[in-house]
């Protein structure tokens, strides 16, 4: 039990710390609203949870990694950088193919209702 809390309060520290972090909770505040709004069935959920949490993941790993980085090496070095450069690139990674994710499950009824409430008009 006591390694749960230890999880939540990681990612407690993460979000107080980390603005891209942020970012992230208020995307997956957005995405979530978005899937209730348009009605996604439950697979398209599961594909957007996987996205979600795949982005969240990224997100803390390359944290934890920047952390340990500055831990032992505090002054700049190369390797240090190139490390937290490397670690970074696969959150933008896992980023734009959770976009795409999201277009691909949103897009199309996000469309759909567009398209009927312009017709309302």
């Amino acid at each position: 039990m006591a390694s749960f809390g230890y999880a939540l309060q990681g990612i407690r520290e993460a979000l107080l710390s980390e603005p891209h972090l942020r970012f992230h909770a208020l995307a997956t505040a957005a995405v979530v609203a978005l899937g209730f709004w348009l009605r996604v069935p439950r697979h398209d959920w599961a594909l957007l949870a996987l996205a979600v949490g795949a982005v969240w993941t990224a997100e803390l790993l390359n944290t934890a990694v920047e952390t340990i980085i500055d831990l032992v090496s505090p002054d700049f070095h190369p390797l240090a950088g190139r490390a937290k450069d490397v670690a970074a690139g696969a959150v933008l990674l896992m980023a734009l193919a959770a976009v795409v994710v999201g277009l691909l499950v949103l897009g199309p009824p996000l469309w759909a209702k567009a398209l009927a409430l312009s017709s309302q008009r």
